[in-house]
C-alpha cells in the first residue's frame, strides 16, 4: 500500500549540535547536543493531546549531551509551534491537536540550541473496518519470493461518515496463531519485525505475512493476526480485526 509521509515520522530522530563558530561548552553539565526521542505516537487528535499507545499523555522529550558525550539532566527545553493547527506547552512540551494537518512543525530548543520536531493532527478513530481480512496463500517449495501474503490489515473511519478515513494513525499487528517461526510480519518492502503501521490517506493500515516455508508442519494450514487501533488507552469499536491467511502447497 503506498504509505502516507506520517508514516515517517515515527522513524525520525533529530540532533540539534552547538554551532562551530561559538565557544564548545565543555562543563559537565553544559550541553553540546541533543536528540529528540522518538514521538510516542505519529499525529496527535484534533482536540486532544499527545498519547502513547497506552493513551497515556506523554511530551516530547529529549536526550542531551556534553562534550564527552555523557547525559545531561534537567536541559532547560523550550517548546514552540511553527504551524498552525497545533499547538505546545512552552515549558512541558504537553501537544494539543488544533485542526487537520498532515505535518504541523514543533520547535525544540535548548539555549540557542535548536531543533525542529514534526507531527500529524488527525481525526478521532471512531471505529475500525476489515481490509482483506480473508485471504490465501500458494506457497512454493523453491520460489520464495511468492511466500508472502498481499496486504491485510484494517480501516480506521470518524464518525459515520464512510469518506471519513483517519489518517496519520498508529495500528498495531501481532501474529497470534500459529506459534513458532512459521510466519512473520513484514512491511510492504518485506521488512520484517515491523509490527506497526501507520493509516495512509485512505485510513488503511496493513501488514503483509511471509511464510517460512522450511518450519512448515502441515501443507495447509491458516495464520491468524490480530490488527488493533485503540483510543485513550480503548480499542476502537471494531477492533481488533482478526486476520486469517490459509496457505497451501502451489
Amino acid at each position: 500500500m503506498t504509505k502516507s509521509p506520517w508514516a515517517l515520522f515515527t522513524l525520525m530522530t533529530f540532533t540539534a549540535v552547538a554551532l562551530a563558530c561559538t565557544k564548545i561548552p565543555t562543563g559537565d553539565n553544559a550541553i553540546l547536543s541533543f536528540t529528540v526521542d522518538p514521538l510516542p505516537s505519529p499525529s496527535v487528535v484534533v482536540g486532544d493531546t499527545l498519547r502513547d499507545s497506552l493513551g497515556v499523555v506523554r511530551p516530547i522529550t529529549i536526550s542531551a549531551f556534553n562534550f564527552q558525550g555523557g547525559s545531561v539532566t534537567s536541559p532547560g527545553l523550550h517548546f514552540s509551534a511553527a504551524d498552525r493547527g497545533i499547538r505546545v506547552d512552552s515549558v512541558s512540551g504537553i501537544v494539543i491537536g488544533d485542526s487537520v494537518r498532515a505535518a504541523a512543525r514543533i520547535l525544540v530548543s535548548v539555549g540557542s540550541i535548536q531543533a525542529p520536531v514534526q507531527i500529524g493532527v488527525s481525526l478521532r478513530p471512531d471505529s475500525a473496518a476489515p481490509l482483506n481480512a480473508r485471504d490465501s496463500l500458494l506457497y512454493s517449495l523453491t520460489d520464495t519470493t511468492v511466500n508472502v501474503s498481499n496486504a491485510m490489515g484494517l480501516r480506521l473511519l470518524h464518525g459515520t461518515g464512510s469518506d471519513s478515513a483517519v489518517v496519520g494513525y498508529r495500528v498495531s499487528f501481532r501474529l497470534i496463531s500459529p506459534a513458532g517461526t512459521i510466519a512473520q510480519l513484514v512491511n510492504d518492502n518485506g521488512v520484517p519485525g515491523t509490527t506497526a503501521d501507520t493509516t495512509d490517506a485512505s485510513g488503511n493500515a496493513a501488514r503483509r505475512i511471509k511464510l517460512n516455508v522450511a518450519q512448515l508442519t502441515s501443507a495447509s494450514d491458516s495464520i491468524v493476526v490480530l490488527a488493533s487501533a485503540s483510543y485513550k488507552g480503548v480499542a476502537v469499536r471494531g477492533s481488533p480485526v482478526r486476520l486469517v491467511l490459509r496457505y497451501r502447497l502451489k
